[in-house]
């Protein structure tokens, strides 16, 4: 087994916090932060920290208008989808749209084995987000 003996000249690690509630989320911040002093105590002016807001929980700016989520199960109970309706922490175009002021719950696209090497979509699949995507348009046209 080899062992470097050398110094490290430079090192950086980037972390995406996620969190289901606005206070958990600060929690993680804050966690990170206390670490981050922590190593500042040992290694002085070699630890820097830069924490930019990316994303958040869209669920505040969903639960105001929840008839966005009831629609889209209406639409895939329609078609033949059995809606699962599950949090997630953030980190979709849905969460950005929420927060520009445009609520926007993500419904399915019916990929597998996301961000990885072997992420995968059947036609099937797209095809019955297709008909979902449809059937909201027809269900928001005649509730207008």
């Amino acid at each position: 087994m080899h062992h470097f003996k050398g110094k490290i000249e430079h090192a950086e690690i980037e972390l995406i916090i996620r969190d289901h509630s606005k206070s958990g989320f600060e929690n993680r911040k804050e966690i990170l932060k206390k670490i981050v002093s922590q190593l500042k105590v040992v290694h002085q002016d070699a630890i820097h920290m830069e924490i930019k807001d990316q994303y958040y929980n869209m669920k505040e700016k969903i639960e105001p208008a929840f008839h966005v989520v009831e629609i889209a199960k209406e639409a895939m109970e329609a078609v033949g989808v059995t809606p699962i309706i599950k949090p997630i922490r953030g980190g979709t175009d849905g969460s950005q749209l929420s927060y520009m002021g445009l609520p926007c719950p993500n419904i399915f696209a019916g990929g597998h084995n996301f961000h990885g090497k072997y992420e995968y979509v059947p036609v099937e699949s797209m095809v019955k987000a297709i008909e979902v995507i449809v059937k909201i348009c027809e269900l928001t046209a005649h509730k207008s």
